[in-house]
């Protein structure tokens, strides 16, 4: 197990453009007994009801959504480029089938009982505050639909609450 410190998070040095779009991230929930993960690369962090939060989008038919709508806690973790490959495993597996964890050579780990992968760098864990579907209506650009959405398979943006960052 790494040794994780809480970080103030004034003092975070974080490029959302690059940490998400290039590097992404796993976003992980559950509990001690039960829990999964997934890689995310849209979303974002900033203030939002006078509170540091990041907001992630995650698709209807992923598994990880179950673990985020039945639980008030969920972690964003971020990697070395060393665990790309273990964050592309991530993304194209379910873990309704396996244990992506043991599967993408991760260890769980828990802070709050929230579970994170022990291998991150830094870890956001977050107190979810609002779960917004976004049905195809909300789009005022039609192309995101038809670019984006032809499966109907939509998301829903999650903000949570950054309650604790932590760093190696």
């Amino acid at each position: 197990m790494h040794t994780f410190q809480p970080y103030p998070i004034d003092l975070l040095e974080f490029n959302p453009f690059t940490k998400l779009k290039n590097e992404w991230a796993l976003v992980t929930a559950g509990n001690k007994k039960k829990y999964n993960t997934m890689t995310v690369s849209w979303g974002g962090v900033g203030v939002i009801w006078g509170k540091n939060v990041v907001y992630i989008f995650i698709r209807d038919s992923r598994y990880t959504k179950e673990f985020i709508d039945d639980g008030e806690f969920f972690s964003v973790s971020y990697f070395s480029k060393d665990y790309h490959p273990a964050l592309v495993y991530c993304g194209a597996h379910s873990g309704r089938e396996e244990d992506k964890f043991e599967k993408a050579g991760l260890t769980p780990a828990f802070r709050h009982s929230i579970p994170y992968p022990d291998e991150a760098n830094f870890v956001f864990l977050c107190r979810k505050m609002a779960a917004i579907p976004m049905p195809e209506e909300t789009f005022l650009d039609k192309d995101i639909q038809e670019k984006w959405y032809q499966d109907g398979d939509m998301h829903t943006m999650y903000v949570g609450e950054i309650m604790e960052v932590m760093a190696r």
